[in-house]
């Protein structure tokens, strides 16, 4: 979420108010419909292995705890919040991708999204994706997205989050110290926003502007890179 803010920032544009599809009903598609809330934003889809709910009025609060209560307690069916909650409909066997949406947020398995979502996505006006999952755009959706400009967060940078989290982990066990779930989240936010930047210029730098794939790869083989220099290991 972090990241596609900054995404976002660099065309003066905020996720408030934008409407946004999330695939997957784990914990990162409930964390990422926590913050898009948190955010101003409205997520409007959520799925598991049988198919899709579409709520057009908005994954609320109420709705996200039910989610959570359905997932991880007692194990259910994502299709159970149709018969929940009224507005909600459930898809069998679909994906969210043909839904319209300013954003979008893959979070539930690889290769997720093929080349016809992506089209799908692009056609009906989708300007952000930002993985959640691990690589869950196959490499003909990748291509689509690029060539279309669409602000496109792959898993390497945009759920790096996960990672950066574990390291804030470790340094509260070495240190002895144990942080607040707000302190946690700010310094996550910073990480973020670092590693957007890093991938930003990279991109810039190499010739390839707003090409967050490149800007990524580019910007990790540095960071190796130079820690090898540093280290005297080339």
């Amino acid at each position: 979420m972090y990241f596609a803010q900054e995404m976002l920032a660099t065309r003066g544009e905020t996720i408030q108010g934008k409407v946004c599809t999330v695939s997957g009903s784990g914990n990162v598609a409930q964390y990422t419909v926590e913050k898009l809330n948190q955010l101003g934003a409205k997520a409007v889809t959520l799925s598991d292995s049988n198919g899709t709910i579409y709520d057009p009025a908005g994954i609320n609060a109420e709705k996200l705890a039910y989610v959570m209560e359905l997932k991880n307690v007692k194990r259910g069916r994502i299709k159970e919040c149709a018969a929940k909650f009224p507005g909600v409909t459930y898809r069998e066997g679909a994906r969210p991708w043909d839904v319209k949406c300013d954003c979008a947020f893959p979070g539930a398995i690889e290769n997720e999204i093929n080349g016809q979502d992506a089209k799908t996505l692009v056609q009906n006006g989708c300007k952000l994706v930002a993985e959640g999952a691990n690589m869950p755009t196959d490499l003909d959706g990748v291509r689509v997205f690029l060539e279309n400009k669409i602000l496109y967060g792959p898993g390497k940078a945009a759920n790096a989050g996960g990672v950066a989290t574990s390291g804030l982990e470790m340094c509260q066990n070495s240190m002895r110290m144990s942080w607040t779930r707000e302190e946690v989240d700010a310094r996550l936010h910073i990480i973020m926003k670092a590693i957007h930047t890093e991938a930003c210029d990279a991109a810039a730098e190499y010739g390839m502007p707003g090409n967050y794939v490149a800007g990524a790869n580019i910007a990790g083989f540095l960071k190796v890179a130079n820690a090898m220099l540093d280290q005297g290991l080339v």
